[in-house]
């Protein structure tokens, strides 16, 4: 292929010179013959190098190469797929065409290595770090404590690899001074909290990074709040502390990375601040790349952290920094020079703040929902926000005043003061509607009910914001067909590029599915005993080794009632989701006890791998369809119809049909497992659109 010469590695790369229309001396100042163009667009440096590139990453898994080759002289065990080969090759040539690429990589392909390859030969090259970011924290510490130090090895290269984490993820070595000064009485709101900065104090002196993830403790979060690095109190390089500062050091050493490994919501929040600030802006640095792995997640993901959300715990706990009248501690102890009538004042704000979200909880009451829609703000009284811009003028007259000397009381002073106008800006989106094509609705959550605002355009923001700048997106996963076609996926995303769905590697005869006939409809009286009936059977089948999933808490805990004698008398251990194990601890226990069962609930569905005979069976309650009353899915369901479409058709059966493929996808992870998928909602065989369900996935199946 001709290509001009460039003289930027690191630009995107060219696309083909336009055909006999195109003058050279339109392009040059000095004409050449045409002996001598040809010569000069035979081959192009950066040509060499793409192919080079290209063969690098093609040769590494071709059967005999590199990864079998050097996995077996260490004793690992690394087979030829030709699905990880074409991804890999895929993700190479979209690496050097800078064309977006969507690929559907089931479980079993070797996707991390077939991306981790490509992007770390590429960031060698050019000198600009790869971003993969992932939904889980487990594909994170997966990434970089085991496959990238596994691939460096084999390819005997020094891969330099870090997670980025937000900000407050790090303590900040200012605000610890500051707690463990003469301010600490003050500053702390419980006298017991001090052994936590004891204990923390002894891992610092001991070299510690100062993030959060590698305390041994748990940090109570009343102290961690006050300890951690926040973009408003940052003093930068006039901080005394910067030249050993936690965050900045994490950040030095993601530019000098060659993969950044990052969540959806570092990675968003940047993009946001990156397209708002520029650069200067951003928090990670100038990568040449992005891979979103668990991509079936990117619109909630995307839309979550590009709108707004409040609720009354954030904004308590912002207003007891400053000053608590319950235990007489905050910011505003620090100095009697300081007004008491502001000290008035955030204690005014705090009683307001309880009396205005205390009328949108009274709303979900009285009409018996866990989530409303709010189209008439006017109709809630909002006293809030005139009490934080009063707090806040009565905080810069502080910092105004405050002498140059104590400049890290000032930062504090100042950080409070964006947090009380952040704040208000959301109060104002929210109760004036100021964002365009987004819903806004209240719901009920643990700790109180939050105010949301979530974009409804996503497709068009990320068309902007994502897919329409200076580097290549890749996305991959392991569900992101519908019917074998990306049209969803794309119309959700505002995805534009190539795409490419792999096949399984997996034998269809390692799993059948069996659907029980005899199940009533899901909204009859008889659903429930019936169901709970039907999971014993089905959990005897394997004795145990079940992972029992469903659509909601309050079937779970009626299943769980009704069966927990019959599986203590079993053997059985029951686990369920939402006891007092957390999600780690509760897949600990399940491959520990080889006859386990655990009952979970949406966040099982997908992101566990449970490999081998500890998960035997997946039994499927109901087909996972979205709650069409959530006032987010009504919005989105309302838009389709609005625009002439099918929401149905367009939204609720292809979601539903994505999270059936994440939830049935637990079971086969490896070549030797084996079991068996019980599906328990009768619609499987009563409904038309039943056969989308079954044709999603690979296994025969059968009615019993």
């Amino acid at each position: 292929m001709i290509k001009p010469v460039s003289t930027s590695f690191d630009a995107p790369f060219e696309k083909e010179i336009p055909s006999s229309d195109w003058n050279v001396e339109d392009e040059f100042e000095t004409s050449f013959s045409l002996d001598e163009f040809e010569t000069a667009y035979e081959m192009s440096p950066d040509e060499e190098l793409r192919d080079e590139f290209r063969n690098e990453c093609d040769a590494f898994f071709a059967p005999g190469g590199i990864l079998e080759t050097q996995a077996a002289a260490v004793n690992m065990k690394c087979e030829h797929r030709p699905q990880q080969r074409a991804m890999a090759n895929a993700i190479a040539e979209a690496l050097c065409s800078g064309e977006h690429l969507c690929i559907e990589a089931p479980t079993g392909v070797g996707k991390s290595f077939a991306y981790l390859v490509p992007l770390v030969c590429r960031a060698k090259r050019h000198c600009r770090p790869a971003v993969i970011s992932t939904e889980t924290i487990n594909l994170q510490e997966q990434l970089i404590s085991k496959d990238i130090p596994f691939l460096s090895k084999i390819m005997g290269i020094d891969i330099k690899a870090s997670i980025a984490k937000g900000r407050r993820n790090y303590l900040c070595r200012r605000r610890f001074a500051m707690l463990t000064g003469e301010q600490r009485d003050m500053l702390l709101p419980n006298p017991s909290l001090a052994l936590d900065i004891e204990r923390l104090s002894k891992i610092l002196e001991k070299g510690g990074g100062g993030s959060k993830d590698e305390f041994s403790f748990h940090v109570d979060k009343d102290v961690w709040n006050l300890l951690c690095c926040e973009t408003g109190n940052c003093m930068k390089n006039k901080c005394p502390y910067f030249r050993n500062c936690c965050y900045f050091k994490a950040k030095r050493q993601w530019e000098e990375s060659d993969i950044i490994v990052a969540n959806h919501a570092l990675f968003f929040t940047d993009l946001a601040m990156r397209c708002a600030e520029g650069a200067a802006g951003a928090l990670l640095p100038n990568y040449g790349a992005v891979l979103f792995d668990e991509a079936h997640t990117l619109e909630d993901a995307a839309a979550s952290h590009l709108g707004v959300r409040l609720s009354r715990p954030l904004v308590i706990s912002m207003l007891n920094r400053i000053y608590n009248p319950d235990n007489a501690k905050g910011l505003l102890m620090h100095k009697n020079t300081i007004p008491p009538e502001l000290r008035g004042s955030v204690a005014e704000a705090r009683d307001e703040s309880y009396g205005f979200f205390a009328a949108f909880e009274e709303l979900l009451d009285r009409q018996n929902e866990s989530a409303l829609e709010i189209n008439h703000p006017e109709n809630f009284i909002d006293n809030l926000t005139p009490k934080l811009m009063r707090l806040a003028s009565g905080l810069q007259k502080v910092a105004d005043d405050e002498d140059e000397d104590d400049a890290s009381f000032k930062t504090e002073v100042d950080s409070m003061i964006s947090r009380c106008r952040e704040t208000v800006d959301g109060l104002d989106t929210f109760m004036h509607r100021t964002m365009p094509g987004a819903v806004y609705y209240a719901e009920d959550e643990p700790g109180g009910v939050t105010l949301n605002v979530t974009p409804l355009n996503i497709a068009e923001i990320l068309a902007e914001l994502l897919f329409n700048q200076d580097f290549t997106v890749m996305l991959c996963s392991a569900t992101l067909t519908v019917r074998n076609r990306f049209d969803y996926f794309v119309s959700r995303t505002g995805f534009s590029g190539k795409t490419l769905q792999l096949d399984s590697p997996f034998s269809p005869d390692q799993a059948k599915i069996r659907i029980v006939r005899n199940m009533p409809d899901p909204k009859s009286k008889e659903y429930k005993d019936t169901l709970a009936d039907e999971i014993f059977s089905a959990v005897e089948l394997t004795d145990g080794k079940a992972f029992v999933l469903f659509t909601s808490y309050e079937l779970l805990r009626y299943c769980q009632e009704n069966l927990r004698d019959d599986f203590m008398d079993h053997n059985w251990l029951l686990l369920v989701q939402g006891s007092a194990r957390s999600r780690s601890q509760l897949l600990k226990d399940f491959k520990d006890d080889i006859n386990s069962v655990l009952f979970g609930t949406d966040s099982f569905w997908t992101g566990v791998d449970v490999p081998g005979e500890a998960l035997s069976h997946v039994i499927i309650t109901k087909l996972p369809f979205s709650v069409p009353s959530h006032p987010l899915i009504a919005a989105r369901m309302r838009k389709i119809e609005q625009e002439g479409g099918n929401s149905f058709s367009g939204y609720s059966l292809p979601e539903a049909v994505l999270k059936f493929r994440q939830g049935a996808g637990r079971l086969i992870r490896n070549r030797t497992d084996r079991g068996f998928i019980t599906i328990l909602d009768p619609r499987m065989i009563t409904r038309s659109y039943g056969r989308m369900f079954l044709e999603s996935l690979p296994y025969p199946s059968e009615i019993i």
